[in-house]
């Protein structure tokens, strides 16, 4: 009798050999159909990152925004760009080398639109023309609130970036503006505002058309760069920033 009781375990285990083989193969199937598909895994993914300038991990057309903005910057049309940066050489050679003064411009280009357009009011009763018609310029309410926000979201996060590096919570940040500020001033004596508005609005008009062209050489010359700035700054904190005491505010919070 014990020998006819024993009987079913050999084929319950028979049958478990079977759904544990079954299981392994649908696993090794699904596993080389994913390598198949051509998708790469988490550990390739990141063997196959690349060091990008600023961290980028998008294209440079939707690092600048998108739209038509990038579109001028990266040279897409190049009839719009090229009358672009043109208008702006203009007024530049206007106001700088022939000494042109904004208010003085603004005032001889409203004497003249005003006179041709009086002049073309009154003369056309004299020709049997159509006098000029007049469109209605208005300003939208929207439009103006839509700025006033962006520009009040902007400024309220400029001043709480100051107001972090004022307080001493990073050191880092502290003496990068610095020395970003050092830099312009150094730069503005120089040149005067508009001059160096035009030499930034040219440089976003060739930098950014330039990395997108060779942004692979510009990125591994950068990662060399990047890793000798990051050992002359651990030098620099473990000589200089290590000794610096905290601020107020970080003190209280670790209390």
């Amino acid at each position: 009798m014990a020998d006819h009781v024993g009987e079913p375990e050999p084929e319950v285990e028979s049958l478990m050999d079977k759904i544990t083989e079954k299981i392994h193969r649908r696993d090794s199937s699904s596993s080389s159909s994913d390598s198949d598909d051509g998708k790469p895994s988490k550990v390739d993914a990141v063997k196959s990152k690349v060091f990008r300038l600023f961290g980028r991990e998008e294209p440079v057309h939707k690092v600048l925004g998108g739209g038509k903005p990038a579109d001028v910057f990266l040279w897409r049309d190049k009839k719009i760009s090229a009358g672009v940066l043109g208008s702006a050489t203009v007024i530049w050679i206007f106001f700088e080398l022939l000494e042109y003064h904004l208010i003085t411009l603004i005032c001889h280009i409203a004497i003249l639109s005003l006179a041709v357009l009086f002049l073309w009011s009154n003369a056309s009763t004299f020709i049997n023309k159509s006098p000029p018609q007049f469109t209605v310029i208005v300003v939208p309410e929207k439009c103006v609130l839509e700025v006033a926000s962006v520009l009040r979201m902007e400024i309220n996060q400029a001043l709480g970036i100051l107001r972090d590096i004022a307080a001493g919570k990073d050191v880092k940040k502290f003496f990068t503006v610095i020395a970003g500020l050092c830099v312009l001033s150094i730069i503005g004596k120089w040149c005067n505002f508009l001059t160096l508005f035009y030499i930034a609005f040219v440089l976003l008009h060739s930098v950014p058309v330039a990395y997108e062209k060779y942004d692979d050489q510009v990125d591994s010359y950068a990662e060399k760069a990047w890793i000798e700035i990051k050992k002359q700054y651990a030098v620099f904190d473990e000589k200089v920033l290590s000794k610096i005491p905290t601020g107020p505010l970080k003190e209280k919070k670790k209390d």
